[in-house]
């Protein structure tokens, strides 16, 4: 073991035992209030009562109701069977793993398999793993006890996979879970993949039809009564909300909701984002997969900044992939490394009256759109960028996109 990869990994162990301190020593350590609702709430599953419960014993301000379709529930029923010091401390290391295979993964779309058995590139995995638990998306993922990596990485596993149906059954599940993974279906239909995305919009189907049996009542309950409803799941122009309609919201003082500014600026945003795709290289799957999630937590009502787990390989991708050497590339990837170490979402909710409020004085509402404008940018110039870059040959080493089998 050399040295760069002795102090990756001591950077990486260090990052963990201070986080694993935080938890032991800290008074409000353990608050994990998003774990004690998977934990608590799920424990209801069945009983005809999983979407009248509420914790409020962390947040008096917002009693915290369980927001996940009833499959959720289902999967982490188990866990409250478990003390809950012994789950919290299993889910913070399991999170913990799951980041590496984020940014193992992310390495591997970029340089190929073969590559990461070069030491270089596993010292990179374990020193970005140990940058990426100080970002605020990770952070804030580790105080909420937050499910968003584990579901950022079936995504990741389902686009590395060649085989259809292990491919839609990790989107299906991932989609089960937590709605939102379902955005990953457009990368399978950009890549022509159409049995994936079959699959794993059938796999979901089945993830419902699954808990219909078991909870018919709670499955009805959520699909026909509280699927859609932003302010159940929390306060829409809270700085914490990344959303095009959280930013939109406190720019316009009231909530937008899914009405015409909000229609415009999704339209922009689809727009920019489809020819940022078609700009990409047809190997450049880490790319592709990156402009789809993100174009997912901009027209999704709520993104809270715990959502953005997918700037870590963002990040990646502009210092490694194949426009690394397009003009801006440093800059958006040092954009993005400083906005999500200070954490600037979080900052903000230091300024804010009430997370209820949405009306906010002018620089705090356009430093409130961090993400938004980020992420506009980042296409922009996508665009820019592999245009110049098409116009000359470059040396690319990403593997070939894989094809349904």
């Amino acid at each position: 073991m050399n040295r760069h990869l002795r102090l990756a990994a001591a950077a990486l162990g260090i990052s963990v035992l201070a986080r694993l301190l935080w938890v032991l020593v800290l008074p409000n350590g353990m608050n994990f209030v998003d774990l004690h609702v998977y934990v608590d709430g799920s424990a209801n599953f069945g009983g005809g009562h999983l979407y009248e419960y509420t914790d409020s014993s962390k947040t008096p301000d917002f009693p915290l109701p369980f927001t996940y379709p009833p499959f959720a529930a289902l999967v982490f029923y188990p866990l409250h069977f478990l003390p809950f010091g012994v789950v919290a401390i299993g889910w913070l290391l399991a999170t913990v793993a799951a980041l590496f295979g984020v940014v193992w993964l992310s390495l591997e779309m970029l340089f190929g398999k073969d590559a990461m058995r070069e030491q270089r590139w596993r010292t990179a995995a374990l020193a970005w793993t140990a940058v990426g638990m100080w970002l605020e998306p990770v952070r804030s993922t580790f105080d909420y006890g937050q499910v968003n990596v584990f579901l950022v990485l079936l995504a990741m596993l389902a686009v590395r996979s060649a085989t259809w149906w292990v491919s839609g059954a990790l989107v299906g599940v991932a989609a089960g879970i937590k709605l939102t993974p379902a955005v990953t279906g457009l990368y399978f239909a950009a890549r022509r993949r159409w049995f994936t995305a079959i699959w794993s919009a059938v796999v979901f189907a089945g993830t419902i039809g699954l808990t219909y049996l078991i909870s018919p009542g709670e499955t009805n309950k959520y699909f026909r009564e509280l699927l859609g409803d932003a302010r159940r799941i929390g306060p829409v122009g809270s700085s914490s909300n990344q959303s095009l309609r959280g930013a939109l919201s406190r720019l316009l003082g009231h909530d937008v909701v899914s009405g015409p500014v909000w229609i415009a600026a999704a339209l922009v945003t689809a727009v920019l984002a489809f020819f940022a795709w078609r700009t990409l290289a047809s190997d450049d799957r880490l790319g592709t997969l990156l402009i789809v999630q993100l174009f997912g937590l901009m027209i999704s009502p709520i993104s809270w900044s715990h959502h953005w787990i997918w700037l870590l390989p963002v990040i990646l991708w502009l210092l490694y992939g194949p426009l690394r050497q397009a003009a801006g590339a440093r800059v958006l990837a040092g954009y993005w490394l400083v906005v999500t170490l200070i954490g600037v979402p979080w900052v903000l909710g230091f300024f804010q009256k009430s997370i209820w409020t949405i009306s906010r004085p002018g620089i705090l509402s356009w430093l409130g759109a961090v993400d938004v404008i980020g992420v506009l940018v980042f296409y922009v110039w996508i665009i820019r960028a592999g245009r110049a870059d098409a116009r000359r040959p470059v040396d690319r080493s990403h593997e070939q996109e894989p094809c349904d089998r």
